[in-house]
């Protein structure tokens, strides 16, 4: 009860400073506010384009492990292509051989692709379109979302059936105006293929990928027919095996080690050779954006760390100002028996709740940017980023507070009753 007098009491007088120079404490708070600003305004940018850009990776899976002819670029290592092109490209027995070796791995699919294809429809046709032939299992690695008809059975795959699974925008082209596309047949090049499922629409991501909504997915054995693909050669469209594992850094390097030994043995590389194969994770892209926006949160703080200066050194200026009209206020207190720390509390209060008022100005102005249209990103302001804003304001009004509460304190009652 006695502390939530000495806030109140904090507050009052914290009001009526606030009050009786409403410009000098405005122009104070400033440094605070645009500081704060700053700071989180970049802090939210930061993580919402981290976010939005996360989001659109999303189509390489989570927890995967990617077995394929070249490495993904950014992984640190000198990209050698010329030593790259002459690997062979993975083949369907090694698919076969990894599934029914592996042991730290909860699903394995082979799939290949290929772009720029056209897909018809009696009169209507669509072009642009990837073709995706996959095997058992790649549903389960990339979420496919099937929102009409069904995904590809076991049966349909192994014996590569001519069925096909469309993306939304597919369907919408092939089949106008609400027509059922379920059980129809679409022509893949020049081949009959029975829709069996239409994939829920999934829209642009922030980094313009379609996801599948222009894509059709249909068996990697019906997708052979039509592509060369899968027997291991190096100068034919080359497959890649998607492993899924435990999605915890101990689980994947496990999974990355076995992979690895499984598939020199297969190859018969001897222990002084290269692998002769890539084994990429989307952790190194997730990693690399990381990386740069870590960068740009630093310049943020950095940027708001002068403006912040500035605003502490105003908050001091005020509680320096408002010790020195009220000393005789303070002499009186101490007369009538108040103790230092009462008197040092109530400027550190003070002080914290004026840079409170600056930080939830500032607070204010980042939300409203949320408002602003920025195209495909969303940017959110977060709980985490909103206790962070109010964090430092606290902070800034306890250190800004602190000389000038401590000066209060100590004041002589006899000497601060008398100050005019």
């Amino acid at each position: 009860m006695y502390t939530l007098r000495q806030i109140y009491e904090s507050f009052r007088f914290a009001w009526r400073a606030l009050k009786s120079n409403l410009l000098r404490t405005i122009l104070s708070l400033l440094g605070v506010t645009v500081g704060i600003f700053a700071i989180v305004a970049v802090l939210t940018i930061v993580d919402s384009l981290e976010k939005n850009i996360k989001d659109s990776l999303s189509f390489l899976g989570s927890g995967v492990i990617y077995v394929g002819k070249w490495p993904f670029p950014g992984q640190g290592e000198e990209f050698k292509w010329w030593e790259y092109w002459n690997r062979p490209n993975p083949s369907y027995n090694e698919f076969k051989f990894l599934q029914s070796t592996l042991k730290n791995s909860s699903n394995i699919a082979v799939f290949a692709d290929r772009g720029g294809q056209v897909i018809k429809r009696e009169s209507n046709s669509i072009g642009q379109v990837q073709l995706i032939g996959g095997s058992q299992n790649y549903d389960q690695l990339f979420e496919i979302n099937v929102e009409l008809g069904r995904y590809m059975t076991l049966d349909e795959i192994e014996g590569g059936r001519n069925v096909a699974v469309l993306g939304f925008e597919v369907a919408q082209a092939l089949f106008p105006n609400g027509e059922e596309a379920i059980g129809k047949h679409v022509k893949i090049r020049n081949l009959r293929y029975v829709v069996v499922g239409v994939i829920k629409r999934e829209g642009q991501s922030f980094l313009g990928k379609t996801t599948n909504d222009f894509n059709v997915i249909i068996p990697y054995q019906s997708f052979r027919k039509l592509f060369q693909t899968g027997s291991g050669r190096w100068n034919e469209l080359g497959s890649d095996i998607g492993v899924k594992g435990v999605e915890s850094d101990i689980g994947l390097v496990e999974l990355e080690n076995e992979i690895r030994g499984l598939l020199r043995v297969r190859r018969g590389l001897k222990p002084n050779e290269k692998d002769n194969f890539a084994l990429n994770r989307p952790e190194a892209f997730m990693s690399l954006v990381s990386g740069v926006f870590d960068i740009l949160s630093f310049a943020g703080w950095i940027i708001g760390g002068f403006s912040i200066l500035v605003g502490g050194f105003g908050i001091a200026n005020i509680m320096f100002v408002s010790v020195k009209e009220r000393t005789s206020v303070i002499g009186l207190q101490k007369s009538l028996g108040a103790k230092n720390y009462f008197v040092l509390f109530q400027f550190l209060f003070e002080a914290i709740f004026l840079s409170l008022i600056g930080g939830m100005a500032g607070l204010f102005l980042v939300y409203l940017i949320t408002f602003i249209p920025m195209g495909s990103l969303v940017v959110t302001l977060t709980v985490k980023n909103i206790a962070l804003g109010l964090g430092v304001s606290s902070a800034i009004g306890l250190v800004s507070g602190i000389v000038p509460a401590a000066m209060a304190a100590r004041l002589d009652p006899v000497i601060a009753i008398r100050a005019t």
